[in-house]
């Protein structure tokens, strides 16, 4: 492959390393650090004039500080006269920050009666300013006591054309936490899944896969773990919250896992509760074993602790985020390698060839 050249951030030099290596091209020599002012330093040493480059960067880690990295990684090298410019981000950092504060904002089971007063509440505040929590909510507003009106800031938007601002030409994101994100962007963005290596996992290290029950943590997930159902021709169940507290007594099951195993799918391990509640309640009703699927394995705070307690048999993320670190703490672990995927998807954008391809699920016994 020519003119085309690989850069690494901070974030997750190994996975880049391993994606250089399915493609048969070494990462580019590339200087990364801090001066004595904590400013970020980068110096990119060999050419990429003419060329089309792809920066891997993860948000995960030191976010913040990545974040930072990537955009002087972009301008670097489009001051350096790049042809092309993708970014390819396994985990696409501030990922939940598009709509997490109006979640916090107004609790679900008050939309509905929210809609109402909205659409009736009068006010003598200026009419300029939307009525009613629920319109308020929507606007990115929300109301203190005595009346003021707090706006919520959207960081994920505010990445998203920060990328742009930058130079980025094309973006490559692996499984948004809110796909909405790709309304964000004015340049082309390629959302690829993980799916079909988990779906290779599942078939070569569960051993009695074909008796499972996927489960979905909660209602937001359905989606994706019944796509998994529909390929593996397996069942599938749901966990739902009769109310907003976050216990195992406030969280039903629907759907039948009594003397089966059961494998929870979701798109991110974060803190751990979801999981570890999660598994309680299926092992509550009867799951034989019990499995947990995510594509980024964050692990933050007590996370690993919360999972070593829990019942569940075997975690298993992707390698968009370093699992190195987590795996000595936790003999639960399993890491499952996207490094040769996102090689042939680089490969794909590269020579103009379809991506939606590679996601078109083989039916195999």
């Amino acid at each position: 492959m020519k003119n085309i050249v690989l850069l690494t951030g901070s974030s997750h030099p190994a996975l880049a390393r391993r994606i250089g290596e399915s493609l048969g091209i070494e990462i580019a020599s590339c200087t990364l650090g801090k001066f004595s002012n904590q400013e970020t330093s980068v110096e990119i040493k060999d050419s990429v004039r003419e060329k089309h480059v792809y920066i891997i960067q993860s948000g995960c880690g030191r976010v913040n500080d990545n974040v930072i990295e990537l955009f002087i990684l972009i301008q670097a090298c489009r001051m350096g006269s790049a042809k092309r410019i993708t970014v390819v981000t396994p985990l696409f950092p501030y990922s939940r920050q598009s709509d997490k504060s109006q979640k916090k904002r107004l609790p679900q089971h008050q939309i509905g009666s929210e809609i109402m007063n909205s659409l009736t509440q009068t006010s003598e505040t200026s009419p300029s300013l939307p009525q009613g929590a629920f319109a308020q909510s929507f606007m990115g507003m929300s109301s203190a006591e005595g009346g003021y009106r707090q706006w919520c800031a959207r960081a994920g938007t505010l990445i998203a054309n920060l990328v742009q601002a930058a130079g980025a030409d094309h973006l490559i994101a692996m499984d948004l936490h809110d796909p909405q994100y790709q309304g964000f962007f004015h340049i082309p963005v390629d959302l690829i899944y993980a799916e079909p290596c988990i779906i290779q996992w599942i078939r070569s290290e569960i051993p009695n896969w074909r008796q499972a029950v996927v489960v979905s943590p909660d209602a937001g997930g359905a989606k994706r773990a019944t796509s998994v159902c529909n390929k593996l021709n397996l069942d599938f169940a749901l966990i739902h919250k009769e109310d907003l507290a976050n216990t195992k007594e406030s969280m039903g099951l629907v759907g039948e896992v009594a003397g089966r195993p059961a494998i929870i799918l979701d798109d991110m391990i974060d803190s751990g509760s979801t999981i570890g509640l999660a598994s309680e309640i299926l092992k509550r009703h009867g799951a034989t074993e019990i499995y947990a699927i995510a594509v980024h394995g964050v692990f933050s705070g007590p996370a690993l602790q919360i999972i070593n307690r829990s019942p569940v048999t075997i975690v298993a993320c992707t390698n968009t985020v370093p699992q190195e670190e987590f795996r000595s703490q936790c003999a639960k672990l399993r890491t499952i390698d996207i490094a040769p995927m996102l090689g042939e998807i680089i490969r794909r954008t590269f020579y103009g060839e379809s991506v939606t391809q590679l996601f078109v699920h083989d039916e195999q016994a």
